[in-house]
């Protein structure tokens, strides 16, 4: 006894396996719109680490100009960038590489204070620390630009 075994034709050979146009551009669209979302959140984020990176650099000029007092007889007379960075040579007191910087380091209040700024890479905005003859230690911020990052409020 013999069997005919039926080959498939060609017709079915070839088949219905692919996707539609419309099914590939839902997909484009969908990819799209996710991206979008995925992009600006990163944009919001990386003012966020700007403005964290020059909350260190005030924070740490913060302590080294407490250390310059020590060494001063407790004034800060003469107080700027530049001597701070010599008590902190990881201090960046100029503009450049995208980095944070120390712009304004100054004694007040009859060398007893004084007012320490920061300035963030990218958006530009300034971190500032002022200290009191009586100790009182303000943190303010001025937002550079539009997005806010770490700068919603005035202060930090």
């Amino acid at each position: 006894m013999t069997t005919l075994m039926a080959y498939p034709s060609r017709d079915q050979l070839r088949g219905d396996h692919g996707f539609t146009l419309i099914e590939i551009l839902v997909v484009v669209f969908i990819i799209g719109v996710l991206a979008a979302i995925a992009i600006a959140s990163l944009l919001s984020q990386q003012s966020k680490s700007f403005d964290a990176v020059a909350k260190e650099v005030a924070r740490n000029g913060q302590t080294a100009a407490e250390t310059y007092s020590t060494e001063h007889e407790g004034k800060y007379d003469n107080l700027s960038p530049e001597a701070l960075h010599e008590v902190d040579i990881t201090l960046q007191t100029a503009a450049g590489n995208r980095d944070a910087y120390l712009s304004v380091a100054e004694a007040k209040e009859s060398g007893r204070g004084y007012v320490l700024m920061a300035v963030a890479a990218g958006g530009g905005d300034s971190f500032t620390i002022t200290r009191k003859e009586n100790g009182e230690v303000s943190r303010t911020c001025k937002a550079g630009s539009s997005n806010q990052g770490g700068c919603a409020t005035g202060t930090w």
